[in-house]
This record gives structure tokens, sequence and C-alpha cells, in this order.
């Protein structure tokens, strides 16, 4: 009698640990999921943020000097550093995988300091005689 009872116990630690391994890889699998949307949304929004920079400052520069606008992003959290290089917008992001860095082009020359961090963020853009300056306000 005693044999059956020890199959019965084995046979329910067996299916048990089946169960529990199945919940493990559906969490996972979720988890992972979870992060390429957050990352995906997170991209989107960084591309709003940076069109409406880089629309403005061709805007502003072929109106010519002194035209400027002030614009209002959103930048979303996560992000480490904008930097504004010759004619290009850097932008270091951290994403649930790790850290990656995405440059977006612009057709006029830029320059100024945007600092990093999520938020709303004021943005001046000021018409040179050849150049366009960015700075948050």
């Amino acid at each position: 009698m005693d044999e059956k009872y020890g199959q019965v116990s084995v046979e329910y630690l067996i299916v048990f640990g089946f169960v529990t391994m199945a919940i493990i890889i559906i969490l996972g699998v979720a988890l992972n999921y979870s992060g390429n949307v957050k990352d995906n949304i997170k991209f989107t929004e960084l591309n709003s943020y940076a069109d409406k920079i880089i629309s403005a400052s061709e805007s502003v520069f072929y109106a010519g000097a002194p035209s400027k606008a002030t614009i209002d992003c959103y930048l979303p959290e996560g992000v480490k550093e904008v930097q504004v290089i010759e004619n290009s917008l850097f932008i270091t992001v951290e994403t649930h995988t790790g850290t990656d860095k995405i440059s977006y082009f612009s057709k006029v020359p830029i320059s100024g300091n945007l600092s990093g961090g999520g938020g709303v963020k004021k943005i001046e853009v000021v018409a040179n005689e050849t150049s366009i300056t960015l700075t948050e306000i």
C-alpha cells in the first residue's frame, strides 16, 4: 500500500515541476515582449522630439536672421544625453537591452546645448547668419 502513495507523490511532483517551468517560461516571454513594446514607444517619442526640432530649425533657417521660434517637445524617460553636432542630433537612450545611440540629420547647420532626462522641454530656435542655435529655456 505504501508504494502506491509514493508513486502518487512522485507523479504529483513531476506535474508540479512541469507547470512551474511553463509558468516561468511564459513570464519570461511576457517580460521580454513588454520591454520591446516600451522601447518602441520610447523610439516613437524620440522620433517626434527630433522631428519637431529639425523641422522648426529648417523653417527658421530659411526665414533668415533674426527669426526665432519656441517649441515644446516631450523627451521620454531614459534619455541620457542629447548632443548637437554639426548638422545632427545625437541622442543616447537607455533601452531594456542596453544603451542605444540614435542620430537625426538636419539639412541646415545647427548648434547648441540640449539636456537629457525625461519631460517636456521648451526649446528656443534662433536663426543666425549661417546657422541655427538651439537653446533650452
